[in-house]
């Protein structure tokens, strides 16, 4: 399983690559998050340190944008268009699924019913760029950097405790225990 092809690349090193971008994503968004609010704050569904949105957006923007990386100015435009529309869904079906948003533009300017916004959108598009000039190149470091038998013990363990604290923060969600004024879970 572990050596079966993936995209460019075997499983292996995609599911390591899943794990580190959404943990990667997970830190960045709570220290800015954190910066925003004047007090640590933890961003993300779950309890814990992983926000698969992230493993997601990297790891699909990293193998569908890989051919046009060379062309900063296409790669922008199709990170900020592409991340958006991402963006979009996920939070039509959390609306669906868990009746509320886990996070909220109103505040920002040029925003869409608090879950799209300018700023955001823009972001988007620095980040593909950052992801082709140097995040990549860093992430397949560090999980080259481990052996093959801890790295597939890492995905194992850290899959399995996703599921756990997921699952435990969709039924907190759905007894609304836990809910600020804006419906994101507290923790």
């Amino acid at each position: 399983m572990w050596k079966m092809p993936f995209f460019t690349t075997d499983f292996y090193h995609a599911a390591n690559w899943f794990l580190l971008y959404s943990m990667l994503g997970w830190l960045l968004e709570s220290i800015y998050m954190s910066f925003c609010n004047k007090r640590l704050t933890n961003r993300g569904f779950v309890r814990g340190p992983i926000c698969p949105i992230y493993g997601v957006g990297f790891l699909g923007a990293y193998f569908l944008f890989k051919p046009i990386a060379h062309n900063w100015l296409l790669l922008y435009v199709v990170g900020c268009v592409s991340a958006t529309a991402l963006e979009f869904l996920v939070a039509q079906v959390m609306l669906k699924t868990l009746g509320a948003v886990w996070w909220d533009y109103k505040e920002k300017p040029f925003n869409y019913k608090g879950i799209l916004c300018l700023e955001s959108t823009l972001a988007w598009g620095l980040y593909a760029i950052c992801l082709f000039a140097f995040v990549h190149d860093g992430i397949a470091w560090v999980s080259d950097s481990y052996s093959r038998t801890f790295g597939k013990l890492l995905v194992i363990l850290a899959a399995v405790y996703y599921i756990c604290d997921f699952t435990y923060c969709v039924m907190r969600a759905r007894r609304n225990e836990g809910l600020d004024k804006d419906g994101i879970l507290t923790k």
